[in-house]
C-alpha cells in the first residue's frame, strides 16, 4: 500500500513554512526552506493547500498573538524515546522557557541522558507547533534551533519569553 504525502506552503513572519503530512491533515513535518538546515519538497509529494487549511489558520493566529497552543493532529513518527521528548515539548507553556535538563527530568531520563534529549529536540520535525524553540541552555543561552538562532530569538520575543 502506498501512502500519499501532501504538502503546502504558507508565509510567516519568520519566513516561508512548508507543512507536510497525510491526506487527512495529520502533520509529519513543518520546515523552513530558508533555514540553516534547509527543507525541500520531495517531487513525489502532492501539493494540497486545502488539507492544511486549519493548520495554516492556527499558525496565522499564533503569529497574530491570538493563539498560544496548537490543536493539531500529528503523525506518530520517531522512536519511543523521541516521542516522549516531543510530548514533553508540548507541555512547555507559551511565553516560558525551560532547559534541556528540565525536559530530561520531566520524562524521567537520567542526567546522563541530557545529550540524547538534546538530540531528540534537535530532530523535532514539527518546529513552531511543537515548541522546541522554548528550550534553552542551562546558562540561559539560546542554543540549537533548526530554524537558526535568530528565528529562535524572534519566536521567544514574540511570545514575551525574552
Amino acid at each position: 500500500m502506498t501512502t500519499t504525502t501532501v504538502w503546502t506552503r504558507t508565509d510567516s513572519p519568520v519566513g516561508e513554512l512548508v507543512l507536510v503530512g497525510d491526506p487527512g491533515g495529520a502533520l509529519s513535518a513543518i520546515g523552513l526552506p530558508e533555514s540553516p538546515k534547509g527543507f525541500t519538497v520531495d517531487p513525489g509529494w502532492r501539493r494540497d493547500d486545502a488539507v492544511f487549511a486549519d493548520a495554516v489558520r492556527q499558525l496565522d493566529e499564533y503569529f497574530a498573538g491570538r493563539r498560544t497552543r496548537f490543536e493539531l493532529t500529528y503523525l506518530p513518527l520517531g522512536s519511543e524515546f523521541r516521542r516522549r521528548v516531543w510530548a514533553a515539548l508540548d507541555d512547555i507553556p507559551y511565553g516560558r522557557t525551560t532547559t534541556y535538563g528540565a525536559v530530561a527530568a520531566s520524562i524521567g531520563a537520567s542526567r546522563a541522558a541530557v545529550r540524547a534529549v538534546g538530540g531528540a529536540i534537535g530532530a523535532n520535525p514539527l518546529m513552531l507547533v511543537r515548541p522546541c524553540h522554548r528550550v534553552i541552555g542551562a546558562d540561559g543561552s539560546l542554543t540549537g534551533y533548526a530554524g537558526g538562532i535568530e528565528r529562535k530569538r524572534q519566536l521567544l520575543e514574540r511570545e514575551g519569553a525574552l
